[in-house]
């Protein structure tokens, strides 16, 4: 199996499959409205645009399983955040990345790229990023803002 196998829910429940995005850098993040990282937002957009004429896309995947940070509809998730840090690229449904209702694409992930805490994803704003050829190639900590590792996406494109 390989990540451009995985179909994921788009923010209007459509199905996406992730061959959609063959070919490009990507940067798959769990996200949430309520978290103390919520202000990375602001750097995921300027990486974008930077970025995304190059062939980069962030997908964004909110995720409500920790402490609850992510409350609301997808529509009140997505509307906070084109509000209030302006951002235009992809927002997913809101999925689980941990446990038994873990979303494929996530289960997938940890595999490829363990995290200190083996396959568990810690908290939101953990960020992999996926070369060209749709393998995982860094995983990055919520702590870890978009400015710190700017020069790794930059290096696969």
């Amino acid at each position: 199996m390989s990540l451009y196998d995985i179909t994921v829910k788009d923010r209007t429940g459509a199905d996406v499959s992730l061959s959609e995005y063959k070919g490009k850098v990507l940067l798959i993040v769990n996200t949430a409205t309520g978290c103390g990282f919520t202000p990375q937002y602001e750097g995921l957009q300027k990486l974008y645009d930077t970025y995304q004429d190059k062939g980069f896309e962030i997908l964004d995947f909110p995720c409500n399983q920790f402490a609850g940070q992510a409350p609301g509809t997808i529509e009140e998730i997505h509307s906070f955040c084109t509000l209030n840090y302006g951002t235009t690229f992809p927002r997913f449904a809101k999925i689980d990345v941990n446990g038994k209702n873990a979303s494929p694409l996530f289960v997938y992930l940890k595999k490829q790229q363990k995290g200190p805490l083996g396959s568990t994803i810690k908290w939101n704003f953990t960020k992999f990023l996926i070369d060209r050829e749709g393998n995982v190639v860094g995983r990055y900590a919520p702590a870890d803002t978009p400015e710190s590792f700017e020069k790794d996406v930059a290096a696969l494109l």
